[in-house]
């Protein structure tokens, strides 16, 4: 079997055609593995990859959504998860025997995570209700 290497670049937006260049008759192989998917609005999922189809449609078993704020990170559990193919934006395999997160992050509970998310959407707000405020200055 061999593996893509850093330098080969694939024109593919079809998850089905890119594993079939990838892995080729291994596919049904790597079905089982664990798989780190970004989507559009920007949430990171984790599961098992159970099935896909050509339009990158995956369903994903024991998925959880991962949630960091600063250095806090959380695991939501999902469970079985389907997602749309046009939300994905990037899918990966996750290597188990590595470290997945840097030693410095703090895993908390959900409704720890929940009011960390509040506090930097807020903070967020604020910078850019000052930042409106300010244009009459025009420091550029």
């Amino acid at each position: 079997m061999s593996w893509a290497g850093p330098d080969d670049v694939y024109l593919s937006t079809s998850l089905a055609s890119y594993l079939d260049i990838v892995w080729g008759p291994y596919t049904s192989f790597y079905a089982a593995e664990k798989l780190l998917v970004l989507l559009r609005d920007g949430r990171k999922l984790m599961g098992t990859l159970c099935s896909f189809d050509q339009f990158a449609n995956a369903v994903l078993e024991s998925a959880c959504e991962r949630v960091i704020v600063g250095d806090l990170y959380c695991d939501i559990p999902l469970g079985l998860y389907v997602i749309r193919g046009e939300n994905v934006v990037l899918i990966g395999e996750l290597d188990l025997e590595r470290e997945e997160l840097p030693p410095h992050m703090t895993r908390v509970s959900v409704a720890e995570i929940r009011r960390a998310q509040k506090a930097e959407r807020e903070a967020s707000d604020l910078k850019g209700t000052m930042r409106k405020r300010m244009e009459f200055l025009d420091l550029d």
